[in-house]
Parts: C-alpha cells; sequence; structure tokens
C-alpha cells in the first residue's frame, strides 16, 4: 500500500456535501452487514459541540454518509465527552483503530496530541486530522484556507450592509479563528473602506464554552446589533446559531459558517436572515481520505483545501443575494483575484 506523504491541494465539491449536511443528535454506529475487522470503514471523532451543530461537525457527517453510501461500508461517529482530557481523545482514537475502521478521522484541532500518540501505536491505520497538523507517516492532515472563503464573506457584508458597520463573532480566540477574522475584515475594507468591523470573541479557551453556547453567540450578537452592526458574520460552531437567531430577531443579516446554514433544517425559522455562509468543505476531504484509502492508496501529510480546488467557498443559496446591487459581480471578481493570485488574502 503506497503512502503519499507531501504538500498538496486536494480538489472536492463544497457545495454538494456542505447541503448534504444534516441536523441529526447523538452517537451512532451503523453495523452493516458484517463484521470482520477488514471490511470496516470510516469512523470520526466529533469536536466540541458534536453532531447537530449544524455548521462543523455536521459538514464531516456529511462526507461520512457520502462515503457510506458509495462504498456499503460499516462507519462510526462518536461524540466528545464535556472536559475531556487528551487522554479520553487517544483512548476514542484507539478504541476505533483497535475496532478496524480505517481511515479514523479526527474532527478538530483539540486532537492533534492524541492523534500524533495513537497513529504511531497503530500503522497499518491511516488516520485523519481536520485543522491541524500532526506529523506520521499514516496520518493526513486536512487544512483549509478558511480565510479565503471568509475574504468573499467579507465582501458580501461590504455589499450588503446599509449602516456602514458590520460585525465578527469568534467562538475562541485561537490562531485558527484569527484566520476567519482576518479574512472577513480585509474583505470588508476592500470592497468598502468605509465600513466599520466590530469584531468580539466569546471566549479564550475551548473549555469556556466558546464553540458551544449558543447563549454566548446570542449575546455577543445582540451587542454588536446595538452598536449599529447591520450584518454579522460568525465562526463559533454551535455557538453561532445563538448569532443567527439574534440577527434574525433584529431583522439584520447574518453570515453562516462551515455549511450551508440557509438550508439547515434546524435553522429554517432564521434562514431569510442569513445571508450567504462561508463554507468550508470538511465533509468534502472526510470523503476524500476515506476514498484514498478505499482504493488503495491512502492520503498522507498536509492536504490543502482552497478555493482553487473548491475546497472553500461561499454559498449562494438564499434567492436575497442577487436582489443587492453589486454583490455577485463583486464575490466573482473576488474569487477570481484570490485564485488568480492578485489578491493575498491576510490569515492574521
Amino acid at each position: 500500500m503506497r503512502r503519499i506523504s507531501k504538500l498538496t491541494r486536494v480538489a472536492v465539491g463544497v457545495a454538494s456535501l456542505a447541503l448534504a449536511a444534516t441536523a441529526c443528535g447523538g452517537t451512532s454506529s451503523d453495523s452493516g452487514d458484517s463484521g470482520g475487522k477488514d471490511d470496516l470503514g470510516v469512523a470520526i471523532a466529533y469536536d466540541i459541540g458534536g453532531k447537530g451543530d449544524q455548521s462543523f461537525n455536521d459538514a464531516a457527517f456529511a462526507g461520512l454518509e457520502k462515503a457510506k453510501k458509495e462504498f456499503g461500508f460499516k462507519t462510526a461517529d462518536v461524540e466528545p465527552t464535556e472536559g475531556e482530557t487528551d487522554a479520553d481523545k487517544e483512548q476514542r482514537l484507539a478504541s476505533l483503530a483497535k475496532q478496524g475502521y480505517n481511515p479514523v478521522i479526527g474532527i478538530g484541532f483539540a486532537y492533534g496530541p492524541a492523534m500524533e500518540a495513537v497513529a504511531a501505536k497503530y500503522p497499518d491505520t491511516t488516520f485523519g486530522i481536520v485543522d491541524s497538523v500532526v506529523e506520521g507517516e499514516n496520518v493526513a492532515s486536512l487544512v483549509f484556507a478558511e480565510e479565503q472563503a471568509s475574504y468573499l464573506a467579507g465582501v458580501a457584508a461590504a455589499k450588503a450592509t446599509k449602516s456602514n458597520t458590520v460585525g465578527f463573532v469568534g467562538g475562541v480566540d485561537i490562531p485558527l479563528i484569527h484566520k476567519f477574522q482576518a479574512g472577513y475584515e480585509q474583505g470588508v475594507k476592500d470592497t468598502n473602506a468605509k465600513v466599520k468591523v466590530v469584531s468580539q470573541y466569546l471566549t479564550q479557551t475551548a473549555e469556556e464554552g466558546g464553540f458551544s453556547s449558543p447563549d454566548k453567540g446570542k449575546a455577543a450578537a445582540e451587542g454588536q446589533i446595538e452598536k449599529g452592526a447591520d450584518v454579522i458574520y460568525q465562526a463559533a460552531g454551535l455557538s453561532g446559531q445563538g448569532v443567527i437567531e439574534a440577527a434574525a430577531k433584529a431583522k439584520v443579516w447574518a453570515i453562516g459558517v462551515d455549511s450551508d446554514q440557509y438550508n439547515q433544517e434546524a435553522l429554517a425559522g432564521y434562514k431569510d436572515y442569513i445571508l450567504t455562509s462561508a463554507l468550508k468543505d470538511v465533509g468534502g476531504a472526510v470523503y476524500t481520505l476515506t476514498k484514498s484509502v478505499q482504493d488503495g492508496k491512502p492520503l498522507t501529510g498536509t492536504q490543502v483545501f482552497d478555493l482553487k480546488v473548491n475546497g472553500v467557498g461561499l454559498s449562494d443559496s438564499n434567492p436575497k443575494m442577487a436582489e443587492i446591487p453589486g454583490l455577485k459581480e463583486a464575490v466573482d471578481k473576488a474569487k477570481t483575484g484570490i485564485t488568480d493570485g492578485t489578491i493575498k488574502v491576510n490569515t492574521e
């Protein structure tokens, strides 16, 4: 079985998988038709917030479901526990590998230390980690150009605002979320330098609930709306649902993240106020890694999912986008600039 260990760009279908994300809760394992070790397929271990966040984790589940449907094998998806340690994560990943799942994918950077330890103990299993780089001959690091999708979100926000004040709500004050903020702010400023961006982080650490507290997101959005923001972009996981709720209540625009949140069933009551979503095809990455294992050529090393290969993007599901003068043209121009290299997007 040949290993491919290098920095590569992997093409995926951002729109199709983002639209496939579902709003199911709980922990599940589909037993399939047979129980032999060689018959087991992909397993994912969720990040904070778990399945049903209508965003990051649900995007990963969409990729698992696509692989299951196409390849017809057993799958498993396992929820995190509150206040868990790296040892807990290590035990979870090791259990999935021991059962025979391949690949085993950790959804979120928090799995980094655990995956580094476990991957070395199971050299015949391919591991994947989203949003982090872990060294290992049998590890694929699935990373994204979040700043590029966020830039497009900033362009849309600058075109949609009437108050010339827009907001950004980040779940946790960490480098990963700084990429979302940096791209968004640059997109806003490049489109209309007169627009002010009000930014806020919900917590300093994930343990404080920045990615899993809709009430915190709602309060932050309400504060930004009081300051005049009429478009708010959130990169806050499950907490982002509170941002969207607050925006809808105030009848201002929200911009979703990771999945196409306009099409999420659990957010249907707010969809008229979800202008667009900055897409991050976590599901596509899960599927791509799974297919590589299925094909006998498992990907390893750092795999980059950017705008050029449709690993990130901006949704256009809300027909009201087309009613905003110049928005589509500005977004299309920005896409071209990013992909041809004339626009360099900040990451911090």
